[in-house]
Formats: C-alpha cells, sequence, structure tokens
C-alpha cells in the first residue's frame, strides 16, 4: 500500500487499519517461527506498511501537541 493511499483514509480508519496489520504480523511471526513460511519478505513488507501508517498518522497530529 503506498502512501498517497494510506493518506486517503480517515484517523479511525488507519487506526484499524494498524491494528489489523499487526494482529496480521504477530500471527505471521508465529507462524514463521512454528514452520518456515512461504514468503518471509511479506513480514518486512507487514512490519513497513504498519510504519508508513503510523507515521501518516502522526504527522496530522497538531505540532502543539509535540511541544
Amino acid at each position: 500500500m503506498k502512501a498517497e493511499e494510506i493518506r486517503q483514509n480517515t484517523d479511525d480508519e488507519l487506526r484499524v487499519m494498524i491494528k489489523e496489520h499487526q494482529q496480521m504480523l504477530a500471527d505471521l511471526k508465529f507462524n514463521h517461527t512454528i514452520a518456515p513460511i512461504e514468503n518471509p519478505a511479506r513480514i518486512q513488507k507487514l512490519r513497513k506498511e504498519v510504519a508508513r501508517m503510523q507515521t501518516i498518522l502522526k504527522e496530522r497530529q497538531p505540532q502543539a501537541q509535540s511541544e
């Protein structure tokens, strides 16, 4: 998912997407620990997507809160 696609979502939708992706990532890591998954690069891709969503969500917060 590209940053432009992520920015089209509202803050609430982003929070839900982050939680869903984090759950998928945890499940994928667990499954990979038990038995090697077919495409281990998928773990890295999910991790980057979560980080991208969190970054965009943080950008939207007013600067006054960080000071």
